[in-house]
């Protein structure tokens, strides 16, 4: 994908205080998503600015990220400075063709793409346009919500809705853990058996900038992790992580606090290890969504991606390093 310019923008205009009743069919949205929707053109780190120092409130009372909204609640959304966008400021007709090709699944209810390693879920921190944005542009007839999130490196399976009660059943899903997610990855050394499972409560902060990173830290939130030897590499292997929890930046942390962090991670990973991956031709984070399964209703849903070609080479390059020693 080409690289992207930035977006003009007009002066910025004032936004004054307003008190939204969330409508009823919308219960369940985190506030951060229904901000993103109130608030166009607003980048998520200073949505995340206005609901950390409890600028936002939600029945009178302070609201946090990921805070539920119930039908009929009431939401005080504060003054902001919204960078409107030009009219001209549109997605490129060659972002837009590459979003249509990784589309892999469409019913009535869902859009599942098998999602490019670079383009993120959604815009902000920089990022003028996501997956959902671009699908929106792509299909502006189309009512389209993530369902969940994949971090910007990390390709793979990702699911939209394009009817509310499509939406809030599988996030009910993903919540009560009705919801099966398997992803592929290469850590740094051999597991010490076959199947190991972390179960270490995250926790999150965002730094100055909206930079996320996230910790093990006992007050933090349940998570937990199974990750499943596939193969042995030298100094790596290739294995399966199927999470119970689906926490930001789970697998990346998890691996990093049992001592395999993944390869090409540059926030939590090794150093001397992604280097040795990239001498094996790795040029980014080795994380892929391989299957998204559920049921809703009476219907049970299997989405799966294959592992892309350029991470199949880097497994192919250790194999060919293993058998010449």
């Amino acid at each position: 994908m080409k690289t992207q310019t930035s977006a003009k923008f007009r002066e910025p205009v004032s936004v004054s205080v307003q008190v939204v009743t969330v409508e009823p069919g919308r219960g369940g949205q985190r506030i951060d998503n229904f901000l993103s929707g109130r608030l166009k053109g607003v980048p998520r780190s200073l949505i995340y600015r206005i609901l950390r120092t409890g600028q936002v409130r939600v029945n009178g009372r302070r609201a946090k990220p990921e805070t539920r909204l119930e039908d009929g609640d009431e939401v005080r959304i504060p003054p902001v400075r919204v960078a409107e966008r030009e009219s001209g400021a549109a997605p490129a007709g060659d972002q837009l063709a590459r979003i249509e090709r990784a589309i892999v699944h469409e019913d009535r209810d869902f859009l599942v793409l098998d999602k490019p390693s670079g383009v993120a879920s959604h815009g902000g921190s920089g990022v003028n346009f996501g997956a959902i944005e671009l699908l929106r542009a792509a299909r502006p007839r189309d009512t389209l919500e993530l369902v969940h999130r994949l971090d910007r490196d990390t390709s793979g399976v990702l699911v939209l809705a394009r009817r509310r009660p499509a939406l809030t059943g599988l996030q009910a899903a993903i919540r009560e853990g009705r919801a099966t997610k398997r992803y592929l990855a290469l850590v740094r050394g051999h597991l010490a058996r076959a199947r190991l499972t972390v179960d270490a409560p995250l926790r999150k902060s965002i730094l100055q900038g909206g930079e996320r990173m996230v910790r093990v830290d006992p007050e933090g939130k349940d998570s937990v992790s199974h990750f499943i030897e596939l193969e042995r590499h030298p100094g790596a292997s290739f294995v399966e992580v199927a999470i119970d929890t689906g926490r930001t930046h789970q697998i990346r942390v998890h691996g990093a606090h049992i001592g395999h962090p993944l390869a090409g991670d540059d926030k939590y990973g090794d150093k001397a290890f992604n280097k040795l991956m990239r001498e094996a031709g790795l040029r980014r984070l080795f994380l892929h969504a391989a299957r998204f399964e559920f049921s809703l209703g009476e219907r049970d849903y299997s989405f799966s991606a294959p592992l892309p070609a350029d991470l199949r080479g880097v497994l192919d390059a250790l194999q060919k390093r293993k058998h010449h020693g």
